[in-house]
């Protein structure tokens, strides 16, 4: 199975061609914006982050930036801080470089002289690099070039019935055929964790998976917190689904069967050829999808049971329903319709390759509906409150 890409010089393939203007902090964010949306080929994100954090909240920020930066579906990046964050353009162009040589430019809104300036220069730069990126060709590649983030939200009772099972069918056939399939939302595996852990390729990874998952309810009931109070959300208990563990039986269906080999931290850079590995995330959509792009994933597969809109800037989220209902209702955010892994006629197997062939058609360029509607969200974990 091959799909065609943009060859990076790392050797990672990219399916989209961007650039990238990248706001270090909240206060570069609405200049980044005004220069992305003159550039057609040019993105951005709204960074609610970059200042006011504690060096280990700061750093979860860091790594999403620099994530985002290196990930394939960019092909350069123009940096932009107000320069007075925390970070600090210099600082984040260092981490950027630490894991791509791709073409970079820097502007500091204070140095610049304010935003018209910047904003001018900034489109100037987003415009060259645009022409640069325009003159790559797509290239034929192996699948095994690809990793793929699986994710659910709004969920209910036929995304366990059908549409994670039915990406757990993907995962298993990815891994097959030498990709990454990343399992991640660490709080929906409480429950769970044990099943999981019987799948780990090692002693080593085995404890990780119960480690992140401890850790996760730990860092809530220091706060005096439990997860249980927000998790399910009144649409998951709406949609039928009654207890966390019931939600945690059905999320881990999108890993599928496989061995899982590697568990990764929080936006930590993927490998490819590394089969199902796990990602620790919250459960919640934009931040769960924003570290798997940090990570390096290319695409990401995202069931819903009651339907969302979520998308990135940088990597294409593709939705999917097992519930016909939501099929309907929610058509113009949904792009591949799942009812028949509940209500036939087609077998799971049948829907397993429809599916991986639509994915080959978004890898070669075929817009889901997150992109065809500019949906860009992006949040960012947490350690703490701000200062």
């Amino acid at each position: 199975m091959k799909f065609w890409g943009y060859e990076r010089e790392d050797g990672k393939v990219g399916i989209r061609n961007h650039v990238l203007v990248l706001p270090t902090s909240l206060c570069a964010s609405d200049t980044t914006r005004i220069i992305a949306s003159q550039v057609e080929g040019a993105i951005t994100f709204n960074n609610q982050n970059g200042c006011s954090q504690v060096p280990p909240d700061m750093q979860l920020t860091m790594d999403v930036m620099t994530g985002y930066a290196a990930n394939p579906n960019v092909y350069g990046i123009i940096v932009v801080s107000l320069g007075c964050e925390g970070c600090q353009c210099d600082l984040v162009i260092s981490e950027i470089e630490k894991r791509t040589h791709k073409p970079i430019k820097r502007m500091v809104i204070q140095e610049e002289g304010g935003t018209i300036k910047t904003v001018e220069k900034g489109v100037r730069y987003a415009r060259e690099m645009v022409t640069a990126a325009s003159k790559l060709k797509r290239k034929e590649f192996p699948i095994s070039k690809l990793i793929v983030g699986t994710n659910c939200g709004g969920s209910d009772t036929s995304s366990g019935l059908g549409a994670n099972p039915l990406v757990g069918k993907v995962s298993d056939k990815l891994v097959e055929l030498g990709s990454t399939s990343v399992l991640c939302e660490t709080t929906e595996f409480i429950g769970a964790e044990h099943i999981l852990a019987r799948r780990a390729r090692n002693e080593d990874v085995k404890a990780k998976i119960y480690d992140i998952v401890y850790r996760y309810e730990k860092q809530l009931h220091d706060l005096g917190q439990e997860v249980r109070t927000g998790n399910p959300s009144p649409g998951n208990i709406a949609g039928g689904l009654t207890t966390l563990e019931e939600k945690s039986l059905g999320c881990i269906h999108k890993g599928g069967s496989s061995v899982i080999n590697e568990v990764y931290e929080y936006a930590q850079d993927l490998k490819t050829g590394d089969g199902l590995v796990t990602m620790d995330t919250p459960s919640n959509d934009a931040v769960s999808v924003a570290g798997l792009i940090a990570g390096g994933c290319q695409l990401v597969i995202f069931t819903t049971g009651k339907g969302t809109p979520t998308g990135n800037p940088v990597a294409p989220v593709l939705k999917l329903t097992a519930n016909p209902e939501t099929a309907e209702m929610m058509k113009d955010n949904i792009d591949f319709d799942a009812r028949e892994t509940i209500y036939g006629p087609r077998s799971m197997n049948e829907l397993r390759d429809s599916l991986l062939n639509y994915m080959v058609d978004v890898c070669n360029g075929e817009l889901v509906r997150a992109e065809a509607l500019g949906y860009v969200e992006t949040a960012i974990s947490r350690f703490c409150n701000y200062l």
